[in-house]
């Protein structure tokens, strides 16, 4: 892939899952809930949730280098407003392309803005979308990212597939019971320029689609095992130049063991791993984004690799990756992987680095 450098980000997403019974009524489950009030937005037709966290995150990058058209947006999201919509019978609040118009409307930018729902991997698919506007010079800078809030639709859906988790996840454990969910949020300003001598470089992306299931991913994991593949390809690297990857992880029994195939095929138990969804939940639209917003803190200095949390009694009918523990020992951390797979078979996974890292 040809220079594509994140020039600013923001995130923000849980740091510990919470009991709620409110959710699903009469029913407690574990999930991962921003403990923070939002300003409210004038506009009825944009004041959703979900476009008060994309406020308070946009309001913290630094658009100044760029004309209003010179900007585009591109936005995953897999709920939107759909909590609202159940309120207000309001179409637009249940728009998937909601949250991109509303950062259109908001900063008043005069180019492309467009919503992408993937399930899980809108967030890398927003980031694949934001590469092709920039490479062919649609755009100067490109506001790419994901967000999603907690709303009940969704999950009494996990609930019904019997999914969701009456526990906190645990990931890779043998006694995993599946999903929590979460809320958050992450935005990327992504350009052709290294503005910055800091500056985090995109430096592969890879996906891939597989017909296996509608939703439950293959166990032989090939599809997912070639997304890897192919981000390793266009980054020009090899598996052992990986110093870190945020796993997809979400403490299902089909997904963690089409996931640890899928790494272990390719890095053996070589690479520090973990899943950080027992921390944040599962973020649906937003998960890549905020996985990937936590490998750029990593890049960045500003977090360490996060410890793999489960009950520690790994499944030991999966092959043996290596989770990050409190004895790992941390190299220096200059290229990370995100990993990320969702219903209908879509995977997708990016490489991003310091610059010059490859």
């Amino acid at each position: 892939m040809n220079g594509i450098f994140i020039t600013d980000a923001s995130g923000i997403f849980a740091d510990n899952l919470t009991l709620d019974d409110k959710v699903v009524k009469g029913s407690k489950f574990y999930f991962g809930k921003i403990e923070k009030d939002f300003e409210n937005i004038n506009e009825e037709k944009y004041n959703l949730r979900c476009n008060k966290v994309l406020k308070y995150l946009v309001d913290k990058l630094d658009l100044s280098d760029f004309k209003k058209d010179e900007i585009g947006i591109v936005i995953g999201a897999t709920n939107a407003g759909i909590s609202e919509y159940e309120m207000t019978d309001n179409k637009y609040h249940a728009e998937l392309g909601n949250p991109a118009e509303f950062l259109k409307w908001y900063l008043g930018t005069a180019n492309i803005a467009m919503g992408v729902s993937t399930a899980c991997t809108s967030g890398i698919k927003a980031f694949s979308t934001a590469v092709k506007l920039l490479e062919n010079n649609i755009c100067k800078a490109v506001i790419a990212g994901g967000v999603d809030t907690i709303a009940p639709l969704p999950t009494y859906g996990f609930h019904a597939l019997e999914v969701l988790s009456c526990e906190k996840t645990n990931p890779f454990s043998k006694n995993r019971t599946g999903i929590s969910l979460g809320e958050g949020g992450a935005l990327f300003l992504l350009t052709k320029q290294n503005l910055h001598k800091n500056d985090i470089q995109i430096l592969g992306i890879g996906e891939t689609s597989d017909a296996y299931h509608a939703a439950t991913p293959d166990p032989e994991a090939v599809q997912a095992q070639a997304a890897i593949q192919k981000a390793l390809d266009d980054a020009k690297l090899s598996p052992d130049d990986i110093d870190y990857i945020n796993l997809h992880g979400t403490g299902t029994v089909s997904n963690d063991l089409m996931e640890a195939n899928a790494v272990y095929n390719i890095f053996k138990d070589k690479t520090p791993v973990s899943s950080t969804k027992p921390m944040t939940g599962h973020c649906l639209g937003a998960a890549a984004s905020v996985e990937t917003y936590i490998c750029y803190e990593i890049l960045k200095g500003e977090r360490n690799l996060p410890i793999h949390i489960y009950d520690g009694e790994y499944d030991d009918t999966l092959p043996k990756i290596n989770l990050v523990n409190q004895n790992t020992y941390q190299n220096p951390i200059n290229i990370c992987m995100c990993t990320s797979f969702g219903f209908g078979g879509t995977n997708a996974v990016v490489i991003i680095g310091k610059s010059g890292g490859n």
